[in-house]
């Protein structure tokens, strides 16, 4: 499918809210249990939650859902939506009287872009978008385009439709890793004319951005290596985006091993090919996916009047 879900176990669900004021959603990355997980940030204006508990040296190590939500640090409360469904599914880090489930989460900035600032995802939403990742069949595609967190997502200075793209690729020794982006960035896909970027209105607070990005990948890793993996796949934004990582942005990398294929670690050497080839990979699909994002996004015509004051022009 050249999706994140290629990766075996790997579910996506979106749900989103249009019209009436809406234009944005949440999209659930839903992991088999017992993935492991971090992240790394690199944006400038990040807005995240549980991103600590994701730290190599924290507790624990699994991660049982990834939210990446609209709304900035509003649509955080998704989380706590998806925190009910995993918990109603006994999802979790189990604990004296039940489970407490670690769901990380990531903001991008799309408010009022439907004409309502205050409409901005729930925990009902969110909930929604778990319950939907988990109807997910075997093999499924992922929906690409303005769905999900993509919804409202905008580049280029406000100025162009970005969205939710997805990528995948399978190396010689077996290893899957695929990539999902939510692309609401300030930047543009390299080649695009400089003079379309535009800009917005001063007053309006500027561009306020981010992409974010779940890499997921069936190789073995511990924690310390989803981190490294995850610093190292920004690079994907890098050659994808100009400019990227700016402090406007709140550009952030989260990245999942379900455990599934054991990488050569027969030595030291091996280890650190096996590692370094994994990376690189996941860098590459990365970048293919904010590139699938932005061209879904594009693919569907859209009137600019559609996003409202703080929308495209």
């Amino acid at each position: 499918m050249s999706a994140i879900s290629d990766v075996p176990g790997i579910r996506v669900g979106h749900h989103q809210r249009t019209g009436d004021g809406w234009l944005t959603g949440v999209t659930v990355v839903l992991p088999p249990p017992g993935t492991v997980g971090s992240v790394d940030v690199q944006g400038g204006g990040p807005a995240t939650h549980e991103t600590d508990a994701l730290d190599p040296t924290t507790l624990v190590g699994t991660v049982d859902a990834v939210v990446l939500t609209g709304g900035s640090a509003y649509g955080l409360v998704s989380a706590a939506g998806v925190q009910r469904w995993c918990e109603e599914n006994g999802r979790g880090f189990a604990v004296s009287g039940g489970v407490v489930p670690i769901v990380p989460a990531a903001a991008i900035f799309d408010l009022g872009r439907g004409g309502d600032f205050s409409a901005r995802p729930t925990p009902d939403m969110g909930y929604a978008a778990a319950a939907a990742a988990a109807a997910q069949e075997k093999g499924d595609d992922v929906e690409r385009g303005n769905v999900g967190a993509g919804t409202g997502a905008l580049i280029g200075r406000g100025r162009f439709k970005g969205g939710a793209g997805t990528a995948s690729v399978t190396l010689e020794n077996g290893v899957v890793v695929g990539s999902l982006a939510i692309v609401n960035a300030v930047g543009l896909p390299f080649g695009t004319p400089r003079a379309s970027a535009g800009g917005q209105e001063a007053g309006r607070g500027g561009p306020l951005n981010t992409t974010l990005v779940v890499v997921a990948t069936n190789a073995v890793l511990d924690a310390a290596e989803c981190k490294r993996t995850a610093s190292a796949s920004h690079a994907g934004i890098a050659r994808a985006l100009n400019p990227s990582h700016t402090l406007a942005d709140g550009d952030t990398v989260f990245c999942l091993a379900t455990g599934a294929v054991a990488l050569d670690r027969s030595d030291e050497a091996a280890r650190q090919v096996s590692l370094i080839t994994l990376q690189s990979a996941a860098a590459d699909v990365v970048r293919l996916a904010i590139l699938d994002g932005v061209a879904a996004a594009a693919a569907v015509s859209t009137p600019a009047g559609e996003y409202g004051a703080f929308g495209a022009e």
